[in-house]
Parts: C-alpha cells; structure tokens; sequence
C-alpha cells in the first residue's frame, strides 16, 4: 500500500513540478528537482504521457504538461462558482484604482491566482504573467497571508517557499516578523519593487468570520503611479475589498448547494 502511495505522490509531485516552472524540462532537471533517480522520474513522466498528463517534445526530448490540467481547473474553478460571486466586486476595485487588480486562494499552505481585472486605462500597463504560484515571501498577497497565521507556521513557510538569504528571498527573519505584524496590525501588506522591479503591490486577506484566511486581493501598478501619497487611499480601497470578498464567500457555497 505504502508503495502506491509514494507512485502517486511522486506523479503529483511531477505535475506540480512542471505546472510551476511552466516550461519544457529536461528528464535529468526533473530527477534532480525531485530528488529521484533518473529511472524512477523516467518512470513517472513515461506514465504520466501515456494518460495524457505530460507530453514529449519530439525534436528536443523535453517534457511538458498537456493543457489537460488547464482544462480541469477552468472546469473546477466555474463549477465552484467563485469567481461569477466575486467578480463585480473586483471590476470595481480596478475602475476605483485605475490599476491592476488580482485575487488568489489559499490551497493548502500557499496561493493560487484565480483572477485578475485590468484598471488600468491608458499609460504604462502593469500585465504579468498569470502564473499561478504567488511567491509568499516577497509579494504583498503573500505577506498579507502570512501575517494571518501563526508567526512559527508564518516563518517556516516564507522560509520553504524561497529561503532565507537567497536572492529575493525573506532576508533577515527578525526584519521579516517585524513586516508581518505591521502587516497585522495596519490589515494590508505592500511589496515595494520586491517581487519585480518598477512594480508596487498593496494587498490584504479576504477572512472569513472567524479570522480564517480564504484567500488575498490586491492592487498593482508601476511605482511611477503608485507612488507614496497613494499607498494609504489605496490600501483603505484594498481592505475594503476584501471586507466585501469575505462577506461574499459563502455566498457561493450557498449557490452550490442550490439555495
């Protein structure tokens, strides 16, 4: 039993790697990003591209997802319903700040993009890619997340997400939890050029009534607009976003469940 547990594991594990990196791998990059021997991750991907998960380049031999898991996401994300309830509220956030707007989930430990509205009318555009991954550390969505929890649980996932010391990374863990209770305290976070140069993000968790964290919703644009004498007006349009969002959360659990 324990040994079909650690196949489907590593096939999920296969999965997520390429859905992260979002390019073609080589079969030796994904042995050593799993720590697996290369007959074993030769194993896996060879299953995985006969269900029709994983497909091989022909020309390099590289691997890469099928847009397979695309597709049962869109299918799963309009099946929740999610975004249809969130939606007007986000259209709104954009039109007030004339920026980008984006909303992520928390799956597990970490967020997952699942919207985005651009606010934006004319000028410089900030359009990033929708990856779906937030790295936790340095954006504002994912400080704003991690200030929710429990500064240990907060720390030890800022850390396995990018690492202490490492480029782009949490730095200093003491500067770190001083940023993650200001974050608490004041209800938004803000990534100053940190996860991408030129670009300010402002963000704060959508909480349900008992103080759970469901998920964040922020505003992002060139440092150029966003400048200083915005970040408070910004923020206050940011949290009270987020106010309405948690409001609305179970709303679509309602619809789900047809009343």
């Amino acid at each position: 039993m324990r040994v079909v547990n650690s196949l489907v594991e590593r096939c999920f594990a296969v999965i997520e790697l390429l859905a992260n990196e979002a390019s073609t791998l080589r079969l030796g990059e994904i042995a050593e990003k799993l720590d697996l021997q290369k007959s074993a991750a030769h194993r896996m991907v060879t299953t995985l591209c006969e269900i029709g998960w994983v497909e091989q380049e022909p020309v390099t031999g590289f691997y890469k997802l099928t847009l397979r898991l695309a597709i049962l996401g869109q299918r799963f994300l309009s099946a929740t319903r999610l975004t249809d309830v969130c939606q007007p509220v986000l259209d709104e956030l954009a039109g007030e700040s004339a920026e980008l707007v984006r909303m992520a989930v928390v799956q597990g430990e970490t967020l997952t993009w699942i919207a985005q509205v651009q606010g934006a009318r004319n000028g410089l555009k900030y359009q990033p890619e929708m990856v779906a991954r937030v790295r936790l550390a340095i954006t504002a969505n994912g400080k704003a997340y991690l200030s929710t929890l429990n500064p240990t649980d907060a720390i030890r996932i800022a850390i396995n997400d990018c690492g202490v010391g490492e480029e782009r990374s949490v730095g200093s863990v003491e500067e770190f939890m001083k940023q993650l209770k200001l974050t608490k305290k004041r209800g938004w976070a803000i990534s100053l050029e940190e996860a991408e140069p030129g670009v300010v993000a402002i963000a704060a968790p959508i909480t349900l009534g008992d103080g759970q964290a469901v998920g964040t919703v922020s505003v992002a644009g060139p440092s150029s607009r966003l400048t200083p004498d915005r970040h408070e007006k910004v923020a206050s349009s940011v949290s009270s976003t987020a106010a309405k969002l948690g409001e609305l959360w179970p709303l679509r659990q309602r619809l789900n469940n047809g009343t």
